[in-house]
């Protein structure tokens, strides 16, 4: 009976093409539109089941508790999803007496049961059923908006520099678009500038000869090269040493890189992307970054933005940020009403990072399944001093103040 679900795994070329096909069954599902359309803002490919044709092999199928009561246990509903071969099959429960999420099969079908019908409920929902196809969660409309301008961008071929405050999902987004590329099945490269020592990186960029310099015991043919067909994602590129840059231009202009200790030119075909979290015209008129490199990065401008400005990917991105880093899927916690709107309040300088360093905290502090605002412990200031040992006989101090809260 359960032969579909390897069907999936061993057909790896009908598992690409239809790796972003979810389907929602609607006829007992109430909320199965706005689930539909909190998924759509993805970019991902979803649709009601029934409303369209027949789905291809390797769709995500979606259907509700009410719809598997109706066909009579679960049963007989896997017995109807064998005939579509899908990936994976979530059952949703939206009137369940409290939050659980339960695997069979392997991970291959999931159970979703909600304690409530309302925007955490589908929030959570969504994320289940899109955590292996999608990097990017939009939920706010600035990041739909977004989205849907670099699903265009990734049709074509252009360079794109990518600017935004640190912890936007700069990169996410560069990986966004490779995905959605005609490269997507070559590598995707990606460095960061700032990150290796300006004597390292023209070695890294382009490559070297065997004893090109002391220490070079081997040939490395570099990153450029190593992205060749693909991506190659230019990270913090601000913090590039000037006089590497007009190197670095010339490549770009040439579509050629000659390896340090080498005699000649290697041809490369790469798409390049970058990012930077500077103000660029500012390092232009400062002197600290070429104008003319500057003008061939930035053919196609892309922003991100900070989280406090798109307000309602916080819930969505906390709750993806507690599935990421719980211990498993069934160890997932729910949100209390109280949280999220601690989680709402806050303005995030720190943008998503500082948004995971938080939910992080909330897993270890949590208890019983129920992250709650006292769990929410924002500007984490330890105070050893304050917290007993186990042979101490002082009162325990509560969570929070045992923080800084």
């Amino acid at each position: 009976m359960w032969g579909w679900l390897g069907y999936c795994l061993s057909d790896s070329v009908t598992w690409r093409a239809a790796m972003n096909s979810i389907l929602i069954e609607a006829a007992h599902f109430s909320q199965a539109q706005a689930l539909r359309e909190l998924i759509a803002r993805r970019m991902l490919d979803v649709g009601i089941l029934g409303e369209t044709v027949a789905p291809d092999a390797g769709a995500t199928l979606v259907f509700s508790a009410a719809h598997e009561a109706a066909l009579g246990n679960m049963q007989a509903l896997l017995a109807v999803a064998r005939g579509l071969k899908p990936r994976l099959v979530v059952i949703v429960d939206d009137s369940a007496d409290q939050f659980s999420i339960t695997s069979d099969l392997g991970g291959k079908v999931q159970r979703v049961n909600l304690p409530q019908s309302d925007g955490l409920a589908l929030t959570v929902a969504a994320d289940i059923i899109c955590a292996d196809l999608a990097k990017m969660i939009a939920a706010d409309p600035a990041t739909s908006d977004l989205l849907v301008l670099a699903n265009r961008v990734a049709k074509s071929d252009v360079t794109v520099f990518i600017n935004g405050p640190t912890g936007t999902g700069k990169e996410v987004l560069a990986r966004f678009i490779h995905d959605r590329s005609d490269r997507a099945k070559e590598p995707f490269v990606a460095i960061n500038c700032a990150a290796i020592p300006e004597n390292m990186l023209e070695a890294v960029l382009f490559g070297h000869e065997k004893g090109a310099f002391t220490g070079a015991s081997v040939a490395n043919k570099g990153i450029f090269r190593a992205a060749d067909k693909g991506t190659l994602l230019l990270d913090e590129i601000s913090e590039m040493p000037i006089g590497l840059q007009s190197k670095l231009l010339r490549v770009l202009q040439e579509r050629k890189v000659t390896p340090l200790g080498a005699q000649g030119e290697i041809d490369v075909n790469v798409r390049v992307l970058a990012t930077t979290n500077r103000d660029m015209r500012a390092e232009v008129a400062a002197n600290r970054f070429r104008e003319d490199l500057f003008y061939r990065l930035n053919v196609f401008p892309m922003a991100t933005q900070s989280l406090s400005s798109r307000p309602e990917d916080i819930l969505p991105v906390a709750v993806a940020l507690l599935r990421k880093h719980s211990m498993s899927l069934e160890g997932l916690p729910w949100l209390s009403a109280d949280a999220c709107d601690v989680l709402c309040s806050h303005d995030w300088p720190g943008n998503v990072r500082e948004l995971e360093n938080v939910m992080q905290r909330a897993l270890v502090l949590q208890n019983g399944g129920v992250v709650d605002a006292e769990d929410i412990v924002i500007d984490m200031v330890p105070v050893l001093q304050n917290v007993p040992t186990p042979q101490s006989s002082q009162p325990t101090v509560s969570r929070l103040s045992a923080y800084g809260g």
